[in-house]
């Protein structure tokens, strides 16, 4: 059911003065937190050439690492949505961050390929508690029209934490080793997590302000997540939804070429381009510094030119991205040309990337919005299967140009599944009340 009769009206002044204040707030807190876990997830592609020559761990084997620690992430991203809709999101994205960091703490101290996989599957599941509760507050603190713009800032969180990732671990490697680029991660990050606590709060009644009305929307606040109602619910608008299954499956495809040059960006460059590995870790950070810029871009152009429709942004993007992947295979002989190409392909790869969870989540309206990103994010990270063992034995037999063809031929694929889902509704809402006056979807 909807915000108690007797709760303040949204347009008074001091409520909507306050209400901006705590959306933005909880715009910036999230953003720094998921920024935090991408210090203890994204360190090990830093560190794995180091790991290669000092333990004698194989490119497949490495590959391995990366394949069952995203599987167990995009399970446990599908899994922790189911929770996340029913959990207090400030308690749930705090946990999982100091999870992760124990989970960092243990790799950096084993030396057996065993260990080093079961440290790492156990952070993959526990990395899956981030980015459930972000979206849960993302369409819980802004109406649907504002979504598509404003989960585009937010997704900047992932290319800040990537490229400050990169660029710090790969300093971290140079001078003080590859163990310490888990341990000195996992000290910043416990930090983080105290900050984060502080911040954040859950929806806007854990404040005292009413929560987003939203016409048509029977079942948001209070409402009894293990009915009956609420499962047939989910059923329909997250399982039964076509267009959700293009887009999870466009994700898949997504993700594989982000990983192949997140995870293996620093090895490729070394190895296929013959770069200095201080130098890969900048080199891969101007594809996250890229990235915000496409996102934020691709935000502003779904709901300024396409209506909130982020499917038909991501056919334009996928396109680019492919493109500029081919140009880096084909003519990036030198660190400048190399780092422009790969900065353009990150322009274009993190719009769809930014865009798909939130598209779901509209489309499922906020009462499951979790549920749904968290089943985009399954197929997303399912991809590793292909983007880390698949591509780690496939370089290890066939060579980096054989790799690149397989890449460009996903990206045709990705493409495809956009357009499949073109003919999708912006949202599932009908008439919707926001801060900011009544407004009709489209």
């Amino acid at each position: 059911m909807n915000a108690p009769a007797t709760a303040p009206s949204i347009d008074s002044p001091g409520v909507a003065r306050r209400f901006r204040y705590w959306q933005t707030r909880t715009l910036i807190a999230t953003m720094f937190g998921y920024a935090a876990f991408y210090f203890v997830r994204k360190n090990l592609s830093v560190a794995m050439p180091a790991m290669e020559a000092d333990l004698g761990i194989t490119k497949a084997s490495l590959g391995l690492f990366l394949t069952l620690h995203g599987l167990l992430y995009g399970l446990s991203r599908f899994v922790n949505g189911l929770w996340a809709d029913r959990a207090n999101a400030r308690y749930f994205m705090v946990a999982g961050l100091l999870l992760s960091v124990g989970a960092n703490v243990f790799f950096g101290f084993s030396s057996t390929v065993l260990l080093l996989g079961v440290a790492w599957m156990i952070n993959g599941w526990v990395q899956g508690m981030g980015f459930p509760p972000c979206c849960r507050l993302m369409t819980h603190w802004f109406p649907p029209g504002q979504l598509a713009t404003k989960m585009s800032i937010w997704n900047t969180s992932h290319s800040i934490g990537g490229a400050l990732a990169v660029v710090v671990c790969g300093y971290i490697v140079a001078h003080l080793g590859w163990r310490w680029s888990f341990f000195g991660p996992a000290i910043l990050c416990s930090v983080a997590g105290v900050i984060l606590f502080i911040l954040l709060r859950d929806t806007p009644t854990s404040v005292g302000l009413p929560e987003i009305v939203v016409e048509g929307d029977t079942g948001t606040h209070g409402e009894d997540k293990g009915s009956a109602e609420y499962k047939a619910f989910v059923r329909t608008h997250v399982f039964g939804n076509p267009h959700i299954w293009w887009i999870s499956f466009a994700n898949f495809f997504v993700y594989i070429l982000r990983f192949a040059v997140l995870d293996w960006g620093p090895t490729l460059l070394k190895e296929m381009k013959h770069f200095p590995i201080a130098k890969t870790g900048w080199m891969v950070g101007t594809f996250e510094v890229a990235g915000v810029v496409g996102m934020l871009l691709a935000g502003w152009v779904t709901d300024k030119f396409f209506g909130g429709r982020g499917s038909r942004t991501g056919v334009f993007c996928m396109i680019g991205a492919s493109v500029a992947l081919f140009l880096f295979w084909q003519f990036g002989s030198t660190p400048a040309v190399a780092t422009t190409f790969l900065a353009l392909a990150g322009f274009f790869i993190y719009g769809p990337q930014a865009l798909i969870g939130i598209t779901a989540a509209n489309l499922a309206t906020r009462r499951a919005a979790a549920t749904a990103a968290g089943f985009t994010g399954m197929f997303a990270y399912a991809s590793t299967l292909v983007s880390g063992w698949g591509l780690g034995l496939l370089v290890q037999r066939s060579g980096w140009n054989t790799a690149f063809g397989v890449l460009l031929a996903i990206g045709a694929c990705g493409t495809f599944m956009f357009i499949l889902a073109w003919p999708a509704k912006a949202h599932g809402y009908g008439v919707v009340r926001s801060s900011r006056g009544l407004s009709k979807a489209k």
